[in-house]
């Protein structure tokens, strides 16, 4: 017998691909501004980035940024608690835009990049925010595979 499936499955499967997607983006570079990782600065060293950048408060903003990329990446990944984690993250993008937006659209602008990737990302992180995450987040595997005997 042949399994049909229906548009809310690809709905599903399409938001599951775009979260990973921004998981992956949001987990590289927040863990970079944490950790150092990946060749990235660390957080001392980008609270020193914001503060020649004249960032109020440059070591609670680096920390700030950092965690709301870095465990925004992991609610992306897992989908439970996606709509909540876009709210900072959201405003973690639109500052990031604020402050490239100076150097205009073009994120090949050298030496300073224009806004063109903060941007999509907090498009696509409102985006996500307002539609959800779809069927395929690690809560409803949970909850489809605990069957509760009374």
């Amino acid at each position: 017998m042949a399994r049909t499936i229906n548009y809310s499955t690809l709905q599903s499967l399409g938001l599951l691909l775009i979260r990973l997607a921004i998981a992956m983006v949001f987990l590289y570079h927040g863990s970079q501004k944490l950790f150092g990782a990946f060749g990235g600065p660390n957080y001392q060293e980008f609270a020193k980035f914001l503060a020649a950048r004249h960032v109020p408060m440059p070591m609670e903003s680096a920390i700030l940024s950092g965690c709301a990329e870095f465990f925004g990446g992991l609610v992306f990944l897992i989908g439970t608690g996606l709509r909540l984690i876009s709210i900072p993250l959201a405003f973690n993008m639109l500052v990031a835009v604020i402050f490239t937006a100076p150097n205009g659209f073009n994120l090949a602008n050298k030496p300073y990049p224009g806004c063109e990737y903060p941007l999509t990302l907090l498009l696509v992180v409102i985006a996500m925010g307002l539609i959800g995450p779809g069927e395929f987040t690690l809560d409803r595997l949970f909850r489809k595979s605990v069957k509760v005997v009374v």
